[in-house]
């Protein structure tokens, strides 16, 4: 017995072939659509990308120390100078570690974990307020743990600011910045054999500039004022938006310097040999200096 296989109509035929061309078409356009939506993504990823490795990162260690035990009282401008200082640093774009009445250990530690962050391209600040003795030819910052009877303690007791410095430059950073706010009458060298007034002389590392308060072996008094006379006068050149480290270092010696009479006068030592900005330029700043 034999059955014959029914053979579909022609509006069959055509009706099946326009469901096709219909899933066909639905199809590509999704396909087309998840491509663009690829593409878009990607272009996203490539252009936050470049955003991000087109800017040189920029840390700055901001300690300041007031609460000296064996001090007579305690100092107050490290620690408005430390807040001050900190704020327009973040306002000019920089990822600010600040810690107040720090001991030793406190600074070691916030000093490996810059290390931990820092890039070939970083520029790096390092402001101490507080006291600093100097010893053996080299200035050491005095956390607020200290003990110290003879000089020899403050090389054990404290962190010496060149070793810091050569931490960063080992670690490959670009640029390295200091303000040392720190020449105050030595509180221990009643227990010294010799005076040791003031800093030594900080010998700058490769592509560093540092700024100290005054000039090496010699002391400069605290005024009545909320920040010190350093300070104050870098936070001015900070606001004048004076874009290069130089020049906002030369003008708050300069600002220092007349405010004082001449009695303090910073010292600045430079190997920088890149222009280090302090403050980022802006459209205008880059117009008006041809830039």
């Amino acid at each position: 017995m034999m059955f014959r296989v029914p053979r579909p109509s022609r509006r069959s035929m055509t009706t099946i072939a326009t469901l096709i061309g219909v899933v066909s078409a639905a199809i590509g356009a999704h396909a087309a659509l998840n491509k663009r939506g690829v593409d878009a993504l990607r272009g996203k990823d490539t252009a936050q990308v470049g955003t991000a490795t087109s800017t040189a990162s920029r840390f700055a260690l901001v300690i300041g120390n007031g609460s000296y035990p064996d001090a007579s009282r305690p100092l107050s401008q490290p620690l408005n100078d430390a807040r001050a200082l900190s704020a327009a640093l973040r306002r000019e774009g920089f990822d600010v570690d600040a810690i107040e009445d720090a001991r030793r250990e406190d600074i070691l530690q916030a000093v490996e974990r810059l290390k931990g962050r820092v890039t070939k391209d970083s520029t790096v600040v390092l402001f101490f307020g507080g006291y600093g003795i100097q010893s053996g030819r080299e200035s050491y910052m005095i956390p607020v743990d200290a003990r110290i009877w003879k000089e020899a303690d403050v090389r054990r007791a404290g962190v010496s600011i060149e070793a810091v410095l050569d931490a960063f430059k080992d670690s490959g950073v670009q640029a390295k910045l200091a303000i040392i706010d720190a020449s105050r009458r030595n509180p221990y060298e009643r227990r010294f054999r010799a005076y040791s007034h003031g800093l030594a002389p900080i010998s700058a590392p490769a592509n560093a500039l540092v700024l100290s308060s005054a000039t090496p072996g010699k002391v400069a008094e605290d005024g009545d004022g909320e920040n010190s006379v350093l300070v104050g006068a870098l936070l001015g050149s900070i606001s004048s938006r004076v874009v290069s480290a130089d020049a906002a270092f030369a003008k708050a010696r300069l600002a220092v310097t007349r405010a004082t009479g001449g009695a303090q006068v910073p010292s600045v030592s430079s190997s920088l040999v890149d222009d280090v900005k302090l403050a980022p330029v802006t459209a205008d700043a880059s117009a008006g200096t041809g830039g």
